[in-house]
């Protein structure tokens, strides 16, 4: 049975962490999600798995939609999480973005576009 959870330890929240991901991680896209990758560096000292979610006040001026689009992105990842692991590997920081001003009307709808964005990660 997988382990559903998305504690503390898996959550991307340290500056340091943020710059290395940004200075020197690989950006892929798919769709309407895009995301950054930094995988086994040496300056990168985790254990598991460390995800962060970022949507652009650009595309959406009001908090409720970015932070409903936030909400939808961290459950994908709950629920796909041995998915995510087995495309993008163990020791690994990422960022998660949604790059259309198109609210997703259904959950179905970003955990497809989730999956699809890591079937292409496995193939490459």
């Amino acid at each position: 049975m997988s382990d559903f959870k998305y504690p503390k330890e898996e959550k991307l929240k340290k500056d340091n962490e943020i710059t290395l991901l940004f200075a020197k991680g690989k950006w892929k896209s798919c769709g309407n999600l895009r995301i950054i990758i930094l995988k086994n560096h040496p300056d990168l000292h985790t254990e598991n798995v460390k995800l962060g979610v970022s949507v652009s006040k650009r595309y959406f001026k009001k908090a409720v939609y970015r932070n409903r689009i936030k909400r939808l992105l961290r459950e994908c990842y709950r629920l796909n999480k041995d998915l995510f692991k087995e495309s993008f590997g163990e020791k690994t920081i990422a960022m998660m973005f949604w790059v259309s001003n198109e609210l997703p009307e259904k959950f179905q709808d970003v955990e497809a576009e989730f999956i699809k964005l890591c079937q292409s990660q496995k193939k490459s």
